[in-house]
């Protein structure tokens, strides 16, 4: 299985890094890379704006944005469903080896 190493810096400058398993049939590690950061920075923006924002509001949203995506692909819905899970319990067993760098913000 193919990996995809990742690492994100938060708006508040904590670092995690990540080596995400992808599915066997991935058009292209690239593109998901490209698009994994394009979604953030877009989260990370619209947060910013709206203000307050709970981490359970977020990551359910997040949850909802992706039952609407998997109903918008024009496939066997069993298909389409499984997959959508299958790929989410694998982006989630990336957490537990998950490295937190503190990055030290401050004046010299």
């Amino acid at each position: 299985m193919n990996h995809l190493p990742y690492r994100y810096q938060s708006p508040t400058g904590d670092a995690i890094s990540f080596d995400f398993p992808l599915h066997d049939q991935t058009g292209s590690a690239t593109r998901v890379h490209q698009l994994l950061d394009r979604i953030l920075h877009v989260l990370n923006h619209e947060v910013g704006l709206l203000g307050d924002t709970q981490n359970g509001d977020l990551l359910q949203a997040l949850a909802m944005a992706l039952a609407v995506r998997t109903e918008l692909i024009p496939a066997d819905p069993e298909l389409t469903h499984r997959l959508a899970r299958d790929l989410t319990n694998q982006a989630l067993s990336a957490l537990p080896e998950a490295r937190h760098e503190r990055v030290q913000v401050g004046h010299a």
